[in-house]
């Protein structure tokens, strides 16, 4: 069987007719939805991921996850920079209003920023010196009302049930 249809067939057969691609990306969504995304976001996709290593090692993929990705509920963003590899492509996330506002204070668009206010992107929209910060390889962010997080990503691979295999 090849790999991307073993990792399909782990998909929770109620989500399953959800599925109308065929895209790593949905297949991924999925794969968290089965494993919690809806109620525990951060375990869910290290569990997805941690499926898709699996799969993709045991049919001869050294490396077979590349990602940056982004997943709400409307009040709190999840952002995730990883790779098996362990050189994923870069993503970054604009410093607190704060320091972006004393750093540029001439700049209009600066200054109606609110405390809340952060900006996730693949490549910094600007050269502004600051505003910037890249996020480390294998982290997952929680930019949230109050304080941000930033925490280590680590795929967990799920035991039949979906939670983390013991280690």
């Amino acid at each position: 069987m090849h790999a991307w249809a073993s990792r399909r067939l782990a998909i929770d057969p109620v989500l399953f007719e959800a599925v109308t691609g065929s895209t790593d990306s949905e297949v991924l969504f999925h794969l968290a939805l089965t494993y919690g995304l809806d109620h525990d976001p951060l375990p869910a996709v290290e569990r997805a991921v941690g499926h898709v290593e699996e799969v993709g090692r045991a049919h001869g993929i050294e490396h077979p996850v590349q990602m940056t990705l982004g997943i709400t509920d409307g009040d709190r963003l999840w952002a995730v920079r990883y790779s098996s590899i362990g050189r994923s492509r870069s993503l970054y996330i604009s410093a607190d209003s704060t320091t972006v506002r004393a750093l540029h204070p001439d700049n209009p668009r600066f200054a109606r920023l609110t405390d809340e206010d952060r900006v996730i992107v693949s490549e910094p929209l600007s050269d502004l010196q600051g505003v910037w910060l890249e996020v480390p390889e294998s982290t997952a962010l929680i930019v949230q009302p109050g304080a941000d997080e930033q925490v280590a990503f680590r795929p967990q691979v799920p035991d039949a049930l979906g939670a983390p295999a013991p280690t």
